[in-house]
């Protein structure tokens, strides 16, 4: 496949599949290869977080997440509720929680920020995915985590768009299942931030 080919495929500039194709060339053809081998799209959305990434000045956490600031006003209980109603639209189940803060002051006696974790997960999905690839086990089960900052509480997630856009190509009713629980975390950090139930 050639590089305008390449750059129309995965809506690249073709600079910045020239830069790709040297490293292909210098780490061999396996890098075209693979590439031309990906869903669709999936250059756009490793574009996406190597922009983050050069923004951030390195930080691959930052690259690799979704971020919210809820709305002012909006409590952690009504983020809360509205995770919960999200889980109940999208047929999630809430598998875990993990209130750090407390466990902090617990800890050190100390007053802490507010710092959760929320787990949630469709097993058939999880079950799906791993078949697809077993390491996907370390993404499991998806997390929002809400946690009060100086601006406020913020939310963040894992980008699920790097599992469901980026690698090699899903088979259809997989995709259809992950990106439906890509869409369920997705909206519970716009309702959460929004403090919508």
């Amino acid at each position: 496949m050639s590089a305008i080919a390449l750059s129309r495929r995965f809506r690249l500039p073709v600079t910045v599949l020239a830069v790709a194709a040297l490293c292909g060339a210098l780490g061999g053809c396996g890098t075209l290869r693979t590439a031309a081998s990906l869903e669709d799209g999936a250059g756009t959305e490793a574009a996406r977080l190597w922009e983050r990434w050069v923004d951030s000045g390195g930080d691959i956490a930052v690259a690799t997440t979704w971020e919210r600031r809820a709305a002012p006003g909006v409590t952690v209980e009504q983020i809360e509720q509205a995770f919960a109603s999200v889980a109940a639209e999208y047929n999630l189940r809430a598998v875990g929680e993990l209130p750090l803060s407390k466990e902090l002051e617990a800890r050190t006696g100390q007053p802490q920020p507010f710092l959760k974790v929320y787990s949630y997960c469709n097993p058939s999905t999880a079950r799906r995915m791993l078949d697809f690839s077993p390491h996907m086990a370390a993404f499991l089960p998806c997390r929002v985590t809400v946690m009060a900052r100086e601006d406020g509480l913020w939310l963040y997630t894992l980008n699920m768009d790097m599992m469901t856009r980026m690698g090699r190509p899903l088979p259809p009713e997989l995709k259809a299942e992950a990106g439906r629980v890509r869409d369920a975390i997705r909206a519970m950090l716009d309702r959460g931030a929004a403090g919508e139930f």
